[in-house]
């Protein structure tokens, strides 16, 4: 399962420059475990974080511009940093398996003369077979929709930094020319028709260019959770669906394909369930006569079932939770915001833990990232899993470890939970 390693932010928002994990040209940094959360009080950017992955996910799916303007952001000026002239810049350091080699995807998204968001530079690059040091090696470098890509795994020669748009233009011309260079059986100049749409979303769609490909269906295969328990209250028409979608609102439809496709794994979700929430021992749907779809809960001590309209927000989401992470076919990346809402607190350590479980787990969960302001959940946490994320003296956000603090890393050896040293203002900047 693919797994991200580290991720910077530029110019989005209150996150003028921050950086979780390591990146190719910071070896140095840890990587991000397979759970993260994020931690902080009101205000300091936490939902920011989260929807800059969801920027970044609706850009591939529908370009930049209509990503500017889509899910309330208010175009390009209004999430681009107070103050700042220089573009909105995005770089994931990821790996597709433990043993592949990371791959590093960098985009930087400006405005045009008629103020319109387009894609400044796109950049996919992978160190070669063997190499430790050095300058990874670029299979694709776009500058304004514009520049070469290499087919297939062979790597030709390199870009540099620094060099890149020298390098790139005189390949181009060497290319166009017919002149012969050695890398130019593998080697491509594009163009592409609309510099809104990224490299990666035209490109990745070509057999000839895998690894691109590989990336975009990373990316298109994350999860970013707006679930709402009214969503989920919903009727949905009658049928099976393979995956809880977004909003919740098939949920119904996924307890329908689970419960055809995978009675066993679909019990044992129920079980888990019961031991988490005192009373429900049975969870089924029923079809109505006009073919919509409706959740039933059985409550021990009722003869009459339940309707997920009659079921509290916290019944809903823990339910939704646990049947997302038992997806047959898991998504690479699953991102929730303040999954706490509307739980009782008693419930959030063990939540924690199975989305640990399912992170670290043999079989290849997804990796978990998730945002929350709660103790008790951050209780279940080890301190190199946990970012804090506070308001700089400039007013931009600032992000560092719990790890990276020697006092919180022997307080926890010492028994001491995370949650309650963060209660207790031992994770606060000094």
């Amino acid at each position: 399962m693919a797994k991200i390693e580290g991720f910077r932010i530029k110019n989005f928002r209150a996150l003028k420059d921050v950086t979780l994990g390591c990146l190719w040209n910071q070896q140095q940094a840890e990587p991000l475990t397979p759970m993260t959360a994020v931690i902080g009080k009101n205000g300091v950017g936490k939902s920011t974080l989260f929807d800059a992955f969801g920027f970044l996910a609706d850009a591939l799916k529908s370009g930049v511009e209509e990503a500017c303007d889509s899910r309330g952001r208010g175009g390009f000026e209004r999430i681009r940093t107070q103050g700042q002239k220089e573009p909105i810049e995005f770089e994931v350091y990821y790996k597709e398996d433990g043993n592949s080699r990371p791959i590093t995807y960098e985009i930087s998204i400006d405005i045009d003369s008629s103020d319109r968001p387009y894609v400044l530079k796109e950049r996919l690059r992978q160190r070669r077979k063997g190499q430790t040091r050095g300058w990874p090696f670029s299979f694709l470098v776009l500058n304004s929709g514009k520049g070469v890509v290499w087919k297939g795994d062979q790597e030709g020669r390199q870009i540099e930094e620094g060099q890149g748009d020298f390098d790139l233009l005189g390949l181009m011309e060497s290319l166009k020319s017919g002149e012969p260079k050695e890398e130019s059986k593998e080697t491509e100049v594009v163009e592409l028709e609309d510099m809104c749409k990224l490299g990666i979303a035209t490109l990745g769609s070509l057999k000839q260019h895998p690894r691109i490909s590989a990336f975009r269906k990373f990316i298109e295969g994350w999860y970013l959770s707006y679930f709402t328990p009214d969503a989920a209250r919903s009727l949905p028409l009658a049928g099976p669906q393979k995956h809880l979608n977004i909003h919740g609102d098939n949920l119904g439809n996924v307890v329908q394909f689970m419960e055809r496709e995978h009675p066993k794994r679909f019990q044992a979700i129920l079980n888990r369930i019961a031991e988490k929430i005192p009373g429900i021992n049975k969870i089924d749907t029923e079809k109505t006569n006009d073919g919509r779809l409706l959740l039933r809960f059985n409550d021990k001590g009722f003869q009459d079932p339940f309707y997920s309209q009659q079921m509290s927000d916290g019944t809903l989401k823990v339910f939704a939770y646990l049947l997302l992470l038992e997806d047959p076919t898991p998504p690479p990346f699953l991102c929730i915001e303040e999954p706490e809402n509307g739980l009782y607190h008693k419930l959030l350590e063990s939540l924690a833990k199975e989305f640990r479980e399912h992170a670290t787990g043999r079989k290849g969960g997804s990796q978990v990232f998730i945002t929350t302001h709660q103790p008790y959940l951050v209780d279940a946490l080890e301190p190199a899993e946990v970012w804090i994320l506070e308001k700089g003296s400039d007013g931009y956000s600032v992000i560092r470890r719990a790890s990276d603090d020697e006092i919180v890393r022997n307080m926890v050896a010492e028994g001491l939970p995370l949650g309650g040293l963060w209660y207790s203002d031992y994770l606060d900047a000094r």
